[in-house]
């Protein structure tokens, strides 16, 4: 059963904008933190910013002021609003989601979308 999907990702010149979507299945239980994180070739997969239940933000240096990511619990839904994007965001990336399910603490990752921005 596919738990996590992630969508959205594309093929964008620099300055240009995409919107990534991640949906979680009911099966993960409560949701809690949902985060977006992002690995380009070669390179280490690194945090770009997460939500809580509260709908407190984090943000990396990398993309504070150009990616926003906003969630509509009711339909276990992460978004991550990407704006004047760079070549250098270029990645696949991955949704995560924290989860409680009956007394079990999860942590589930999604099969990614790739994001590529031309220059």
């Amino acid at each position: 059963q596919v738990q996590l999907v992630e969508s959205g990702g594309g093929l964008v010149q620099a300055g240009g904008s995409l919107r990534l979507s991640c949906v979680a299945s009911t099966s993960l239980g409560t949701i809690h933190d949902m985060a977006w994180y992002r690995q380009a070739p070669g390179q280490q997969r690194e945090f770009v910013g997460s939500i809580n239940r509260r709908e407190l933000v984090r943000y990396s240096d990398s993309v504070r002021g150009r990616f926003v990511i906003s969630r509509e619990s009711a339909r276990n839904t992460a978004y991550l609003q990407m704006s004047r994007l760079k070549p250098e965001d270029t990645a696949r990336y991955y949704c995560k989601v924290d989860s409680i399910l009956d007394v079990n603490e999860l942590s589930t990752w999604g099969q990614g979308t790739q994001v590529t921005v031309s220059s």
